[in-house]
């Protein structure tokens, strides 16, 4: 069983420490451990090329074109049984750093994109997918912020979890909290974290939720849109659509049980998302052998240049 603890924060800092605090936890369940500082890593940000997602839907392989060190750290996430991620609190949420490895992973890991991929292999219509992309894995994650200003983080943390599938395990969000290591009972508590984390990935298919319940049942976010006039919400992690309604003066976030079938995390409305992906992609390129398109993009082109930093 083998648990991979990923820092976002400074060297030797508050997540850096509070990483290896929880992959101790899981060391003690007989976890496998190792420990990676993502600022020691180049990962460039995301292009939006669609390289990934068109090649996956058009059964050319898991494929990304940039190079950097992404490969190599993808080579530890797919082999993890269990994933612990510390990040920093930046304007609410996790850091840019966060976002950008969110960004390069995302289509390119979707559990529903690459079984789609992994069928049109089966069919003779594509390259191999490797099984360990659609492996089930658990997560835990920790945001620690230095003031009150917290309140995104746990959407966007969990927004990692969501195109892999993985079983998130915990997913605590701690204000006020750059000297946490003189903080006993956080200390201990994100000890636990990594032993649950540990104690999961031994039996995934039994394991559950053990952070606090968020506002949504069923991905325990807490943040929603609201639709303007109306009762009405979407979770903005699961993207479950439903109703806020006040039930003995707590307010509730209810919906139809057949909003399941269409969730972002669930394998149902992974396929949804897989197809609708790859009818989008296809229709983009069709547009793209128009004379229309074509003379779209020229004009935009030729309206103005970008400005260039100096001495380029």
């Amino acid at each position: 069983m083998k648990i991979l603890g990923i820092s976002f924060g400074g060297k030797n800092g508050a997540n850096d420490s509070m990483c290896k605090e929880a992959l101790m936890g899981a060391s003690e369940q007989g976890a496998e451990i190792k420990f990676v500082h993502i600022l020691d890593w180049d990962i460039k940000n995301c292009t939006g090329c669609v390289a990934c997602s068109r090649s996956l839907t058009m059964g050319k392989g898991n494929v990304c074109a940039i190079k950097d060190d992404l490969e190599e750290l993808l080579e530890l996430i797919l082999e993890a049984d269990g994933i612990f991620i510390s990040t920093p609190i930046f304007e609410k949420g996790a850091t840019g750093l966060f976002h950008t490895l969110n960004d390069r992973l995302g289509p390119r890991a979707d559990k529903g994109i690459n079984m789609f991929a992994m069928k049109l292999a089966e069919e003779g219509h594509g390259k191999p997918i490797d099984p360990a992309w659609i492996k089930d894995k658990v997560v835990s994650f920790l945001g620690i912020g230095g003031s009150d200003w917290s309140t995104r983080v746990q959407t966007d943390t969990g927004m990692l979890a969501l195109p892999w599938a993985w079983k998130i395990i915990d997913n605590k969000c701690y204000s006020w909290s750059k000297n946490i290591i003189m903080e006993d009972e956080k200390v201990a508590a994100v000890h636990q974290m990594g032993a649950d984390l540990a104690n999961a990935a031994k039996d995934m298919e039994n394991a559950q939720y053990k952070g606090e319940k968020g506002m949504c049942p069923h991905c325990h976010c807490r943040n929603f849109y609201h639709i303007p006039n109306t009762n009405k919400a979407i979770c903005c992690l699961c993207g479950i659509e439903g109703e806020m309604i006040l039930n003995d003066g707590k307010l509730e976030f209810v919906f139809p049980e057949s909003q399941l079938e269409h969730a972002h995390d669930t394998m149902s409305g992974k396929f949804i998302h897989a197809q609708d992906i790859q009818e989008n992609e296809m229709k983009n390129m069709e547009n793209r052998k128009t004379d229309k398109y074509k003379d779209a993009v020229k004009r935009y082109q030729s309206f103005i240049e970008p400005v260039m930093p100096s001495g380029r």
